[in-house]
């Protein structure tokens, strides 16, 4: 499994990470066997979010005696984003885990509490030991501006945005700006939540295409692609364990320049627009 630095924390984590957003509750068996299965594949990079309902407990189960493996990473919904409210959520998410630290803690998107009393939580949060790092998700440029100047250089550690072959837009903008100020660009939804490209289609065509010709999977050839670049991580969601080696395989594929070159042609980056949110 490829490692990468993430941002400029000090810590390398795998480019394939494991989502829990829309966890089937149904099958906690199930969920937990993917998400150990992942570890066991090196997919140590592990993100969840109070949001998710039960996600957080699932896991827990899931981590149980492997804590120090993971790279572990939750969020706080705006509505609880102001400084006391962040400490607050943090406590809960850190219980439902039962873990005493995150290695990454994130504010889920912008609300209506200002950055300043949010980051002033998560320092609070850092000098406990509660969590290690800090960051955002679903930020566009200028809210990363806003960001960086509240925060300082150096204090951001990844920004979490929708990117997958259909919706690129963040190639524009966000991870230059994200690669120029060392802040690790984490993918949700990479396959894009239901839309992966049919067989029947151009695009889809020409995945499969390379897919064969490498011995994989059009998943597998979507992951490698969108983590083409060091500062690109992704984190898919495994429904089944067999689900989650096919994800973690996309960890040692590596392309080639023509490969991607007939992806970039299959799958324009069009025109820039307002990052999509969740």
């Amino acid at each position: 499994m490829r490692k990468h630095p993430f941002g400029n924390h000090g810590v390398d984590v795998p480019v394939i990470g494991q989502g829990t957003w829309n966890l089937d509750g149904r099958n906690d068996a199930g969920a937990i066997e993917a998400l150990r299965r992942g570890l066991d594949l090196g997919m140590t990079h592990v993100d969840t979010a109070e949001m998710y309902g039960e996600a957080e407990p699932l896991v827990a189960k899931a981590i149980e005696g492997r804590r120090d493996e993971v790279y572990l990473v939750s969020k706080v919904l705006p509505s609880n984003a102001s400084r006391a409210g962040t400490i607050k959520a943090c406590e809960r998410s850190l219980a439902r885990l039962k873990t005493d630290r995150l290695d990454c803690y994130l504010l889920h998107w912008r609300g209506g509490y200002p950055l300043e009393e949010t980051f002033a939580a998560f320092e609070e949060l850092k000098r406990a030991g509660k969590i290690l790092s800090w960051g955002v998700s679903n930020f566009d440029v200028d809210d990363l501006d806003e960001a960086l100047d509240i925060a300082g250089e150096g204090k951001i550690a990844c920004n979490q945005v929708l990117y997958h072959l259909q919706e690129r837009a963040i190639e524009h903008a966000v991870i230059p700006w994200c690669e120029k100020h060392k802040v690790a660009v984490v993918a949700y939804s990479p396959f894009g939540s239901g839309s992966f490209p049919a067989p029947s289609s151009a695009g889809g065509r020409v995945i499969a295409e390379i897919a064969e010709a490498h011995g994989a999977t059009p998943r597998q050839v979507a992951l490698a692609f969108l983590t083409r670049r060091p500062s690109v991580f992704a984190i898919p969601k495994a429904a089944s364990a067999g689900h989650a080696a096919d994800n973690a395989a996309a960890g040692n594929l590596v392309l080639s320049a023509a490969d991607m070159d007939r992806i970039d042609k299959a799958f324009p980056l069009g025109r820039p627009k307002s990052l999509p949110m969740i």
